[in-house]
Parts: C-alpha cells; structure tokens; sequence
C-alpha cells in the first residue's frame, strides 16, 4: 500500500509516517518546510520528502492520501485529491484503523506537559522490559525517536486536543480510544479554534467518553478537570498531588530529587529533570505505569535514568561558563514553570530570558495580560515583537520595568545579547518554533 501524506515533517504527521514505514507501506510525503529533525528521520528510514505542495506530487496517485491538520482548502495538494476525487483520511483517524485496534493504549492529555509525560511513561515501560510503542510530539533522548509501532500490545500517544483536519473539527485525540488516560491540567489554549475554556472542556468530555469501564483515568483534583467529570464519567479515577492517591514530595527544591508515596507504597527518584512541573509530569506516568504493572521501585529506578526531551529546557551549549538552553514553552504557566524550575537550579546566577510568542493564542493577544507576571524571575527578558503579533509587547516592559527590551529581528536579539552576556549567566530561549535558529548563533556571537 502506498499512502502520501501531507504535511508530513510536522512532529505528529512524521511520527504517522515512520509507523507506516514499520508496517511495510511505501509511503511518501509533502511539507511546505522540510527540515530537520523530522527531515532527518524521515530520510534515515527511507521516506520520500518533496517541498511544497504541488499536485505532481501525488502523480502516479497513491493509494490512500493522509491530510496533516495544517492542511486547509485552497491548499493546491487538496484540491487536486478532492478533485480527483483520490481516497483520503485524517491522521488520527488512519492511526486508528491501522495502528491502536487491539492496543492497550496509555493516552497523556491536558494543556502542558504532554510530551514529557509521554516520554517518561513511555521509558517507563521500556525499562521494565515492555517494549511500547508510542507517539509523542517530540524526541525523547532515551529513544531518538518520536514513534515506533513496539512489540507488546502497550502504545502510549500524546493526545492532543487540537482539531483533527478541514473535514473533522473533533479533537484529535478522540480516535485514539485509551484505557489509560492522563489528564495533566486543563487551561485555555488554541485559541484559533477554541472559543472559550467551556469548548475545551466538551472536547475532554468527548474523550473521557472514550474510556472503557475497565480503564482508568488519572489527573489532579483541579476545577477546570472536575467540572469535565460532572459532564458524565464512567470509568474509575485516582487523583494526582498533595492530597490525592499519587503523591510526590519534593526532597530538593528544584524537583531533582523527590519521593513518590502510593498507600503504603513509597519511592525515591534523583534524576537530571528540574521544576515542580517535571515533578507532577513524573507523578501521572508512573501512576499510568502501575496500572498496566509496573512497580513504584522500577518506575522511579527508571526516571533516575531518563535522559530528557529534546526543546525541554534542553542545553544546547555552554561556552565562556555562559549556559544556553532551549525550551518549547509558549503559554504563560509553561514560561512560568519552566523559569521557575531553572531558577531553583542556578540559585542566584543571572537567568536571561529570551521569547518569540509564536502561537496562534498568544499572536491574537490572549495573553497578553498574564505574560509579564510569567517572565517576573528573570533577570533580564528579551522579547521578539513578530510582525503576526497582534499586540504591542512594549506593554510588558510598562509593567515588569527597564530590565525587559523589545526586539523586531533575532539579528537584534544576538547583537544585544553578544553585548551583554557575561560569565555565570543562564540564557533560557523559549519559543514552539525555530526562531531563526537563534540558540546557535548566540553560542557563536559569546564564543
């Protein structure tokens, strides 16, 4: 079988692409930007990548055409398939039918912290000697890799509640039918398609609606995830945090060493990981690998050995005792988290940070009210004022004062940095892009 899928090099659609490979169809794929390090999997497992999206591309026709969620009508590639009217399916929905029938599926939602959840649940797993297969929206260390089909019936998936393409506005992660589910948090985001928090909320109803009775559903006691259960829940449920079922106690105050207690149950883990979010990420993978056997001693041996995400708070280069790291955060209680947990590391190291507000929620200005107070302990922030940004950001500076600047290029940014940047500083880099390719030439303008 020969499927063509468009919009491949996104992490999710790449992902899609690499188990079809496992699963012995030719498959091939268009992307408007073919890049790496999706563009460098792909080619190592010997898919074909053309840039653009040219209706050539799906001459001689494949046998079934897959759209990516970014694909929209007027797009050249969808409008040749629907024109000549060649079969074509969703992404989730062709994981679905070929991949997640008969799986044990452990699905990790919520508005932050998905890929990390999924990471360590799914080296959890791979630890105790269960060979899972799993799809995550990013690259775990430990694997290399974003998907694999595994050899056991256990697939975990990062479940998003994005929409599923033009044709199936439903949430993505309602075709994955888990028996194991997180729920991490539960805010507002995506506002490109989300009116509100309450249209978020029916989407996860939808899901949970999916849970056999027979599973189980994890997530901390928060009222934005209780008033989804009051919709209706059929399936058993433990609580995650200080008063829940799963406990963590932070034994060091940057979250590198804790305790995890489960009844009588306890665990200790010392890892590389830092931040109260990393804690409570770790908290619902090991709960969601107990439930399919493994031991609260073996999930916490294997988190002491987890080797991280890539773009989560990764550190891409350290030059002149001047530290660089990159981080995928892009929401306000992400950016917050994520200063928070590098702050209690470096004590009191200067901490600079540097953000594009590239999602579609922040460009439409949704949080411009909550960003400054997210940035508050950094030393020194420097923001990218993109041309798609709808708001003025000088509104940070007025409040968070003289120690914020706004920048209209990242050649801007790297100068005033190169300026700056001196011995003992921490450069923390946010953004859910590229961002010009900032980190590097930060490392080359201190060297």
């Amino acid at each position: 079988m020969h499927i063509h899928i468009l919009g491949i090099c996104g992490t999710f659609m790449g992902g899609l692409a690499i188990l079809a490979r496992e699963l012995g169809m030719t498959v091939s794929g268009s992307d408007a930007n073919v890049y790496p390090p999706m563009s460098d999997q792909l080619a190592a497992a010997g898919i074909d990548v053309r840039e653009g999206y040219k209706p050539e591309h799906l001459e001689p026709a494949p046998d079934l055409v897959v759209m990516g969620n970014a694909m929209s009508r007027g797009n050249p590639a969808v409008e040749y398939v629907l024109n000549k009217g060649l079969p074509y399916v969703s992404g989730p929905q062709w994981l679905n039918e070929h991949v997640l029938q008969g799986k044990w599926v452990l699905a990790v939602s919520g508005t932050h912290g998905k890929t990390t959840t999924s990471s360590l649940l799914a080296w959890i797993l791979e630890h105790a000697d269960m060979a899972p297969g799993f799809l995550i929206g990013g690259v775990p260390d430990n694997f290399g890799e974003t998907a694999r089909l595994g050899k056991t019936p256990f697939f975990v998936i990062e479940a998003d509640e994005y929409d599923t393409a033009f044709f199936d506005k439903r949430s993505k992660f309602v075709h994955y039918m888990p028996r194991t589910l997180i729920i991490n948090n539960l805010e507002f985001d995506h506002a490109d398609i989300f009116d509100d928090l309450a249209a978020i909320q029916k989407q996860f109803h939808h899901l949970v609606r999916t849970v056999p009775e027979q599973g189980l559903i994890l997530s901390p006691q928060e009222k934005a995830i209780e008033h989804v259960f009051n919709m209706g829940c059929w399936t058993p449920r433990q609580t995650l945090g200080a008063d829940g079922d799963w406990q963590a106690t932070l034994l060091k105050n940057d979250g590198s060493e804790f305790e995890v207690r489960h009844g009588e149950a306890t665990g200790r883990v010392v890892w590389d990981m830092l931040g109260q979010h990393n804690v409570s990420n770790a908290l619902a993978a090991i709960a969601a690998a107990h439930h399919v056997g493994v031991t609260l001693e073996h999930a916490c041996e294997a988190l002491s050995v987890f080797a991280g995400v890539k773009r989560r708070l990764e550190l891409k280069g350290e030059i002149n005792n001047i530290r660089v790291y990159d981080d995928f955060a892009h929401h306000p209680t992400a950016i917050a988290t994520t200063i928070a947990g590098l702050r209690a590391k470096v004590g009191n190291r200067r901490l600079i940070a540097v953000l594009e507000p590239r999602s579609n929620t922040m460009k439409m200005g949704v949080h411009q009210e909550t960003l400054a107070q997210s940035l508050i302990q950094a030393d020194r922030v420097l923001l990218l004022q993109d041309a798609d940004l709808k708001w003025s950001l000088k509104q940070v500076t007025e409040t968070l004062g003289d120690h914020v600047s706004v920048f209209d290029s990242v050649d801007a940014i790297v100068k005033t940095i190169s300026n700056e940047a001196q011995s003992g500083d921490e450069i923390l880099v946010m953004s859910n892009g590229g961002f010009g390719g900032i980190h590097q030439r930060i490392l080359e303008a201190i060297a």
